[in-house]
């Protein structure tokens, strides 16, 4: 016997805590009933349909028929492949083939014979016919049910977390970590699980069972075993959407970040414009006293951010993203999309940084394969050629 008032109980439960509308749960119910009952009942071609009495906790079937005519439907009983026409017969001629279905009584029901049913019937409605109710529909019907909900119910709140985290998709969400596996850090989000693989770890950063953490999340993805939320903390839009989240600037669109590149857990550069000339885009990323950049920088363990203006002008552009480094002179080689930059020598070191760095992040944010040398204006520095750096 179902216990009425603990099934309601259940039923607001997860339209609550999971968000599965109740009506989606009773439509689920009901499938299920029809499809135990027509396993162990029904006539082939037959549609069943049940009603699910909430509060009698009764369930009520129907069978449907579909109204159909001569035009709709053929009466032939002999077979069910397509009757060629013959001449005459509504084709064009020979050849052409009927392509009427086979009338089934158990799924159709003539039109003049529904009208005398329906007043007003017409083609293509339905026609319910009340379905004796069986004392023994009882163990197995149940349990092919509870197996039918069961699966409804997972299917409902699948689409119910596809619908809530898919408009997610390219903003950062804040979950708890539930458990590190293998280096992978599995992210609770209440309704949803997501994954953030060690790759997707900024390097150095230490996580905790418990820890509150921010993610990008990248993907919604819907695999035959779940939903999986892919997460990344090394995304370069990850610092984008930190930035947006910082600077209402960025948020409104009047300062635009046009390019990131990111070395995630060392250095990171990001170029920004201003679609309004009295608002300074590098100042609305920083902020008073650094305390935009530096929220950032905290977010990220550390990570060093170079924030440089953006220009139409390679040239321009090319010397601002070598900063801190000044720029003495730049050749700019349209034809192989290379740009030579030289600046003096006791900036070499600077606009190359350390293993590279600073010229590498630089050619990755303005696309531009650049070559850098110094001056030789430093006594016993050696010559121009030896000091100079390439990268494609």
């Amino acid at each position: 016997m179902l216990d009425l008032k603990t099934f309601k109980s259940a039923l607001e439960q997860l339209e609550e805590e999971r968000k599965i509308p109740k009506e989606k749960i009773l439509d689920a119910i009901e499938q299920a009933m029809a499809a135990a009952y027509k396993k162990d009942y029904g006539k082939k071609g037959q549609i069943i349909r049940a009603k699910f009495d909430l509060d009698t906790g009764k369930a009520n079937f129907y069978q449907v028929k579909i109204v159909v005519d001569e035009s709709i439907a053929r009466l032939d009983e002999e077979t069910s492949s397509p009757i060629p026409l013959l001449p005459g017969e509504g084709g064009q001629g020979p050849g052409e083939v009927d392509e009427r279905v086979r009338f089934n009584a158990e799924h159709h029901i003539m039109l003049e014979d529904a009208k005398k049913i329906k007043k007003g019937a017409e083609l293509n409605d339905e026609i319910i016919f009340p379905l004796e109710h069986k004392d023994d529909y009882g163990r197995i019907a149940a349990q092919t049910a509870k197996q039918v909900i069961i699966q409804k119910i997972r299917e409902a709140e699948r689409t119910s977390i596809i619908d809530e985290y898919g408009g997610k998709e390219g903003e950062i969400v804040s979950g708890i970590v539930q458990k590190i596996e293998r280096g992978n850090a599995y992210i609770d989000f209440n309704r949803a699980t997501g994954i953030l693989p060690s790759e997707e770890q900024i390097p150095g950063e230490y996580l905790e069972r418990g820890q509150r953490i921010r993610t990008y999340l990248y993907q919604v993805e819907d695999s035959p075993r779940g939903i999986n939320l892919r997460l990344s903390r090394t995304h370069p839009k990850f610092i984008e959407k930190l930035f947006a989240i910082e600077a209402p600037e960025i948020e409104s669109g009047v300062v635009e970040i046009k390019a990131i590149a990111r070395e995630a857990g060392a250095r990171s550069k990001i170029a920004v414009s201003s679609n309004d000339e009295h608002i300074d885009p590098v100042g609305s990323c920083v902020g008073q006293k650094g305390t935009r950049v530096n929220t950032i920088t905290s977010e990220l363990g550390g990570e060093k951010i170079d924030i440089i203006p953006w220009s139409e002008d390679p040239k321009v552009f090319v010397a601002n993203s070598l900063s801190p480094a000044k720029v003495i002179s730049i050749i700019i080689d349209e034809k192989e999309h290379k740009a030579t930059v030289e600046v003096a020598d006791d900036q070499l070191s600077l606009a190359i940084g350390k293993s590279g760095q600073n010229v590498r992040l630089a050619a990755k944010l303005t696309g531009w394969r650049i070559d850098i040398k110094g001056d030789g204006t430093i006594e016993g520095a050696g010559k121009k050629e030896g000091k100079e750096k390439k990268l494609e």
